[in-house]
């Protein structure tokens, strides 16, 4: 569903960022370069960027860790919750993607915190435990559906107790709960999820939205100790 239909949850939503998320030039710039670039319109809504930077600051994260970065536009809003000090890391397939998206973040200030690695994920994370990290406060999971679960798996060797772990795009209008869908993306998401109700390390919840992305919705999921 486009964001641009007439639903009353689009005026809703556009009532709630003028309000709450109004944009700057940045993050105009930033939606603004990557749609120049041919990039598709999959970023997150302004409101769900807000949303991301008040649940880092919350937890306090000093250390982010992203998968799927796009333009970078969720990663301006994560980027800016850090404190001095404070690093993201944000791992995109897409080079081409990766570059708008990094002069996106030094447009933002945040070249010296934020950091964009190009490549598959699942090649990326093993490289980057490898590097011994510090572990991160808060993960945003965001890139192909399909191997969901194995990012959730990667963000629990890569957090602490009490790290945050975001998982995006979780209902995928209502589709979510097709236990029979061949669709990789489906059973990748559902997959995820029962990772996360029955990991003995994770207690998690999913929640529905709907506005001007369409109807979806996201999982949220604390490590304990």
């Amino acid at each position: 569903m486009s964001g641009s239909e007439s639903r009353p949850w689009n005026d809703v939503d556009a009532y709630f960022t003028a309000l709450l998320a109004p944009a700057d030039e940045v993050l105009t710039a930033a939606l603004r370069d990557s749609e120049a670039a041919g990039l598709p319109p999959i970023n997150v809504a302004p409101n769900q960027g807000k949303l991301l930077q008040l649940l880092a600051q919350v937890q306090g994260a000093r250390r982010i860790l992203e998968i799927g970065t796009l333009g970078g536009y969720s990663t301006i809003w994560l980027g800016r919750a850090l404190p001095e000090g404070g690093r993201l890391i944000s791992f995109e397939y897409d080079a081409r993607h990766a570059e708008v998206a990094r002069r996106n973040l030094e447009r933002a200030g945040l070249a010296g915190k934020a950091e964009v690695r190009v490549g598959a994920a699942l090649e990326s994370l093993p490289k980057l435990a490898d590097e011994h990290p510090e572990p991160f406060d808060l993960v945003f999971i965001d890139a192909d559906k399909a191997n969901n679960p194995h990012y959730v798996e990667w963000a629990l060797r890569l957090s602490r107790p009490g790290t945050l772990i975001v998982l995006d795009n979780a209902v995928q209008g209502g589709r979510v709960a097709d236990a029979d869908s061949d669709d990789p993306g489906i059973r990748g998401t559902r997959a995820a999820l029962d990772l996360m109700a029955t990991h003995p390390r994770l207690s998690a919840t999913a929640v529905q939205t709907v506005g001007s992305k369409g109807y979806d919705g996201f999982a949220l999921a604390r490590v304990l100790d």
